[in-house]
């Protein structure tokens, strides 16, 4: 490990972090109030080093679905990249059996991280019809950070956040992943395999977020408790 290595971030979020990224979350725009579903890109790492959990994951990003019915409905695209340069999308779903059906027909291939084309595809899509938010799920980056940061840059200019879900303690990707999260004006947070729980409630929270914005996020706390809870005293006023 190089000096340069060591300065990195290693440990795994705390009470205080998840607080915190749920702060961040709850501090974002209220949201454009047109009425539409919210749109929320839900992209994964699928190469082989995801497998032990991708079933785990699959079965928890369901949970965004629940959350959000009341308000209006969620629009969630799912991407993923896994392989020799393979990346997939499907077209929008508004049902969390579709996204699970989906899910659940992915295996996992060796191959390199390919979050430039997430960024990429998530500018695109926004470019097309308003994309809320972009949820990311990874445990690794072998990427030039700096080329992902100039395309972060761009989506944060046109107002996606991007909420970086971090699994394992690699600390470049945590890097990374902070970079990305900050320039989009998002959050990012570090999960465990013994974080499931954690882990649905922080997408409840941002999908909640897509579909409703930051009143509806203040109602959510007040409902479900828990990690969701802490959003409470950090929501910021008008």
């Amino acid at each position: 490990m190089t000096s340069n290595d060591k300065k990195l971030p290693v440990k795994k979020a705390s009470d205080a972090e998840i607080a915190g990224f749920l702060g961040q979350v709850a501090a974002l725009p209220k949201g454009s109030g047109t009425g539409r579903r919210g749109r929320l890109i839900f992209a994964m790492d699928a190469t082989a080093s995801r497998e032990p959990t991708w079933d785990r994951a699959a079965h928890i990003q369901g949970e965004m679905f629940v959350e959000t019915a009341a308000l209006g409905g969620l629009e969630i695209q799912m991407a993923y990249y896994r392989g020799f340069g393979e990346f997939k999308v499907s077209h929008w779903l508004t049902q969390s059996a579709e996204l699970n059906r989906l899910m659940t027909s992915v295996f996992c291939l060796a191959g390199q991280t390919q979050i430039g084309k997430v960024l990429r595809h998530a500018i695109g899509e926004t470019q097309k019809m308003k994309v809320n938010a972009l949820v990311f799920v990874g445990d690794s980056i072998e990427e030039d950070v700096d080329k992902l940061g100039a395309i972060a840059g761009e989506l944060g200019l046109l107002g996606v956040p991007a909420f970086m879900f971090h699994e394992g303690g690699n600390p470049l990707a945590a890097f990374a992943f902070q970079q990305i999260a900050h320039l989009t004006k998002g959050a990012y947070c570090c999960f465990d395999s013994g974080s499931a729980h954690q882990l649905g409630e922080l997408l409840s929270a941002v999908a909640v977020y897509a579909a409703g914005g930051r009143p509806a996020l203040e109602n959510l706390s007040k409902k479900r408790g828990g990690e969701v809870l802490k959003i409470a005293h950090q929501v910021k006023g008008n």
